[in-house]
């Protein structure tokens, strides 16, 4: 059988492509915005305004891009898959194999910060020995692992698909795993089905793998029917579950309406993004504290200029048409040595005392600020934790 290899990648957004965004920008039909200045109705039309107006007069893709290409790209067809990552090799005496996996609306990118830390530590500040042969890839459907031509490519599958791209297309025999929101569950299939495979596996955020194999799985609340009525804990499970049931329950069930409304507009697509970026983030209510306008920006950008939006929301559809099952009914279900950190302000309410049985637990960190998108608002605390996490797991 033919091995599958990887073509060396630059990203090169065509000029009529931005083109036509800036013209779609220039004619936008404002939609009014009546008392809302505090988001509660969703996306402010002020900041909305002031953000476009940026995109117009001073976002410069081409610098973005020029960042992007500063490190290695490939692109591997696997199983009919196109799948885009950055591979950026270690500097140290021994580096290890990391794959990082990004969730939604995340992207490649937002891994910035941590990929030059992790793979040449010594150039900031850190121990060569802690060096990581660091690969960060897009999801099947987003960014650049476009056009994704098939149905039925979800989470646990696309840990099989990491799991080839370890081993036979780069030549990885064993490797780390990390990854938040999908690449979370992505992560942990890896520890699940291939423990073999990882030295170990570490996650921000926390969750069941079954999490969407139940009957309502567009509803993420499932705990409220185990708590008292009157309880603190129910109201903050409510707050919590408040952030993110609209967008999960539309994209599990009508992924396809949504996306025709992004396709066609850049503005639409911008606001659906940025108030997951406010509402997730650490933000206090400011998104640019957590997220500076280059960082939102170029977000929308890979979304808009490859067409995912529309693979990238049937992710969540194709979570439940086809369930994740469990490889084995041992304990730990995760079995590859587990690290978990959380960011209180992310942090669902509740106990957590259930992943000591459910994974293999060898680290557990929970730290006071940061949110969901932990690469890119605290990428420090990331970089501390996968060190010492993968530092503890012995070969």
């Amino acid at each position: 059988m033919t091995q599958p290899r990887a073509i060396p990648f630059e990203i090169d957004i065509p000029e009529s492509r931005l083109s036509d965004l800036r013209q779609r920008l220039e004619s936008i039909h404002w939609a009014p915005d009546l008392d809302n200045d505090d988001w509660r109705y969703g996306t402010n039309g002020a900041y909305l305004r002031e953000l476009v107006e940026y995109w117009l007069g001073t976002y410069d893709w081409r610098k973005q891009e020029r960042a992007m290409n500063a490190y290695d790209h490939f692109r591997v067809d696997l199983d009919g898959c196109p799948i885009h990552f950055i591979h950026a090799k270690g500097r140290g005496p021994a580096p290890r194999p990391l794959i990082l996996s990004h969730g939604w609306p995340w992207t490649f990118w937002d891994f910035e910060r941590v990929i030059g830390p992790l793979s040449d530590p010594a150039a900031h500040g850190g121990d060569p020995a802690d060096a990581f042969d660091v690969i960060v890839p897009s999801l099947p459907g987003f960014g650049f692992s476009t056009p994704l031509c098939k149905t039925g490519v979800n989470w646990w599958r696309t840990a099989d698909l990491w799991a080839s791209l370890m081993r036979d297309v780069l030549g990885y025999e064993r490797f780390c795993a990390h990854g938040g929101d999908w690449g979370s569950l992505v992560t942990l299939q890896l520890g699940h089905r291939y423990p073999d495979r990882v030295h170990g596996v570490h996650i921000t955020g926390i969750a069941p793998l079954d999490i969407f194999s139940g009957e309502r799985p567009w509803a993420i609340g499932g705990l409220l029917e185990s708590m008292g009525e009157d309880s603190d804990e129910r109201a903050e499970m409510l707050a919590w579950e408040r952030k993110f049931a609209s967008h999960v329950a539309v994209q599990h069930l009508d992924p396809q309406t949504l996306a025709f409304a992004m396709h066609d507009s850049p503005l639409g697509l911008c606001a659906w993004i940025l108030e997951r970026r406010r509402s997730w983030g650490d933000c206090g209510g400011n998104v640019e504290s957590r997220f500076s306008k280059d960082q939102l920006l170029t977000t929308m950008m890979i979304y808009w200029l490859t067409d995912s939006f529309v693979s990238t929301v049937r992710f969540y559809h194709e979570a439940s048409a086809d369930p994740w099952r469990p490889d084995h009914d041992r304990i730990p279900v995760v079995e590859a040595p587990t690290g978990i950190t959380l960011f209180d302000p992310d942090k669902p309410p509740g106990e957590m005392e259930w992943s000591q049985q459910y994974f293999n637990r060898q680290f557990f960190r929970s730290h006071p600020r940061g949110g969901h998108f932990a690469p890119a608002e605290e990428p420090e605390i990331l970089i501390e934790d996968l060190r010492e996490m993968f530092r503890s797991v012995s070969d």
